[in-house]
């Protein structure tokens, strides 16, 4: 089975270099059975959300699929609606409810908001929680320059990780965010590494693809890596499950590299 390369934290936890996502699949058997066969080919990674409404259905998988809990990382994250301190602690405990767990890998402040005072508020929440030790590592989703400005000048606690939409044709767009999760040691996951399937048509993506004799999903998401991103992508179909992973027997040339940078032009 593949082994998925660990990427050190900011904290120094570590997490997989490579993820399943579950956004937009429905709770009950289709995100019970794409999870279970995403633990089955060997992801490690599972990330999920209160908002999603399948924390219940990923809890189920993770002790279903036999592999002991030590060597899953489990994320969730906070939604807006839940942000002040009294709220988000809430919240957290009722994710914790629906999954199941008694710990939890990596809680995230699913989106920024627009309420700066409780943003902050619900931040100082997930540091009570990793100092309680229920979380091992907290972090931000969705969060721009401006919001991790914020963060890193009001806070000791700099996240872990931000998961953003990250894929070639927004590359350009998503760079400064990029650079500066770098400058902090952010980890960066990339979530939708796969356009929601929309840009892998693209004709410059399948010319790569036919002469490695690779799909032009695996291109992508071997693009996401070699930018030192962890892709979260998801499928219900085994089928693609496990062609997602098979990523790390191949490389992308340096040339290749910048032909797929430029897509976001």
């Amino acid at each position: 089975m593949t082994r998925v390369t660990a990427i050190e934290l900011n904290n120094g936890e570590k997490v997989p270099g490579f993820g399943f996502g579950t956004w937009q699949l429905e709770e009950g058997n289709e995100v019970l059975g794409a999870t279970v066969e995403a633990l089955k080919t060997g992801y490690r990674l599972i990330d999920t959300a209160r908002i999603y409404g399948n924390e219940r259905g990923v809890g189920e998988a993770i002790r279903r699929s036999g592999v002991p809990r030590e060597e899953i990382f489990v994320t969730t994250k906070l939604w807006p609606s839940d942000f002040g301190y009294d709220s988000a602690l809430r919240a957290f405990d009722e994710s914790m409810q629906r999954l199941g767990l008694d710990y939890l890998d990596l809680y995230l402040i699913h989106w920024p908001g627009q309420d700066k005072q409780k943003r902050q508020e619900a931040w100082r929440a997930l540091i009570e929680l990793q100092k309680q030790k229920i979380v091992r590592s907290i972090g931000v989703s969705n969060y721009m320059v401006e919001h991790l400005q914020e963060v890193v000048k009001t806070s000791d606690v700099v996240p872990a990780v931000n998961q953003i939409e990250f894929h070639p044709y927004i590359y350009e767009e998503q760079k400064p965010v990029l650079d500066l999760c770098k400058k902090h040691d952010i980890v960066v996951e990339a979530y939708s590494p796969l356009s929601r399937g929309l840009g892998l048509n693209n004709i410059t993506v399948n010319d790569i693809a036919q002469r490695l004799e690779r799909t032009p999903a695996q291109v992508v998401l071997r693009w996401a890596i070699k930018h030192n991103t962890v892709p979260i992508p998801k499928s219900v179909h085994p089928e693609r499950i496990k062609e997602n992973f098979q990523v790390f027997d191949f490389e992308l040339a340096a040339e290749d590299m910048k032909i797929l940078d430029d897509l976001s032009r």
